[in-house]
């Protein structure tokens, strides 16, 4: 079950010595349904975050669509297009204490450039190897990320004569994402 809402208290149980936090939720008909099952359960894993408004399909499909016309201009693959615009507009891969994911490996950047699984840039080279500065891949994004790596495309598509959706229809669509 994930439900959004907000913390609203906190309390130390002095029998059990342990805390019980208190959440408001906004999808009551989840937790009706739900509630008896999870409380039938032995041990539940729980997370809480910050709420982010996850990008639109659209966005997404709007990006790769780009990404395969700017790939035809280049006359480069779509994986290397896509690399390319991830790390000139994308989102680093953050490392649980907050730095940036710099990945080491004697790969050559031809290889590297047409992964699809890894968004990479080489930031420093030794004698054997070189180290990338890693990105995460779009589909993690939220709204806001995710309009900045479309404005970015499409500046770089209009810059190679490529002809794109027009202010209105783009601002139309960041209105449908929600941003």
């Amino acid at each position: 079950m994930e439900l959004t809402g907000k913390a609203v208290g906190a309390s130390l149980d002095f029998d059990t010595n342990r805390f019980r936090i208190t959440f408001e939720v906004n999808e009551n008909d989840i937790v009706k349904a739900e509630y008896d099952k999870l409380k039938s359960y032995d041990k539940l894993k729980i997370k809480a975050v910050k709420y982010t408004q996850r990008r639109s399909l659209d966005a997404n499909a709007y990006f790769h669509a780009l990404v395969g016309k700017i790939a035809d201009a280049l006359t480069i693959s779509k994986a290397k297009a896509k690399n390319v615009l991830i790390c000139k507009y994308g989102q680093p891969q953050l490392l649980p204490d907050g730095s940036i994911m710099v990945y080491k490996t004697n790969a050559p950047e031809d290889f590297m450039w047409e992964q699809e699984s890894i968004h990479a840039i080489p930031v420093k080279y030794e004698e054997k190897a070189t180290f990338y500065k890693i990105y995460r891949g779009s589909h993690t994004y939220d709204t806001k990320e995710m309009s900045v790596l479309i404005d970015g495309t499409v500046a770089d598509a209009k810059e190679l004569g490529i002809e794109t959706d027009t202010p209105a229809e783009i601002a139309e669509m960041k209105e449908r994402w929600g941003i």
